[in-house]
């Protein structure tokens, strides 16, 4: 009985080494991959939100943390002179969790554009903020935060939300401003603004949730 428990211990610890090492080998085989198509988005997200530049932003960064989550700036130059930000933003008040941003700044804290780099939101609803010149992005840009109620016209603020999919668009909204308090931080310009107006939501399909 001994010996025959004593076999099956060693060849369950030889199936979870190999197992392991398997696993193992095929993380460094898809690491380097996932890393460079990660930065590749990163580097076309900076080129689709920033004014015109010729430095390397991703050689000029700056991590800060705004309310518990984790915001990344990237600063661009022209002729040495600042040409903007670019924001790495994010939150977790999706319909569905996560919505991550790339916000892009002037050198007068206009927005010049918005990237959507992550969400799950719900597809033909929520997912629509990802869009070319959706509801959301035509009310930032060429806009200064500063000049915005930073909150949807349901809330009572400056922002077209998205149709039927008003909860995507507050958090869509909320990264924004976590983006924009970043980057008022990181360049001391003046205080950061009050936090985003919230509603609480009942539960539900998002598409329920009509303007």
């Amino acid at each position: 009985m001994q010996s025959t428990l004593k076999n099956m211990v060693l060849v369950l610890f030889l199936i979870t080494l190999v197992a392991s090492a398997a696993v193992g080998g095929i993380f460094k085989i898809t690491e380097e991959p996932i890393a460079q198509a990660k930065a590749a988005k990163t580097k076309a997200a900076l080129a689709a939100v920033l004014p015109a530049f010729d430095n390397d932003p991703g050689q000029d960064t700056v991590s800060t943390v705004v309310d518990g989550l984790p915001v990344l700036l990237y600063k661009a130059t022209a002729g040495g002179q600042l040409a903007g930000y670019a924001v790495e933003t994010q939150t977790n008040n999706g319909f569905n969790g996560k919505v991550k941003l790339m916000v892009g700044f002037d050198a007068d804290n206009q927005i010049v554009n918005i990237s959507v780099l992550e969400h799950t939101e719900t597809p033909g609803l929520g997912s629509k903020m990802a869009d070319e010149d959706n509801k959301l992005i035509v009310s930032f840009q060429g806009k200064n935060p500063a000049d915005l109620k930073l909150a949807v016209k349901k809330d009572g603020g400056d922002i077209d939300a998205l149709t039927a999919a008003t909860i995507s668009s507050r958090a869509y909204v909320d990264a924004v401003e976590r983006g924009y308090k970043a980057l008022l931080s990181v360049t001391s310009q003046q205080e950061a603004p009050a936090a985003t107006i919230t509603t609480t939501e009942p539960a539900g399909q998002e598409g329920g949730d009509n303007e």
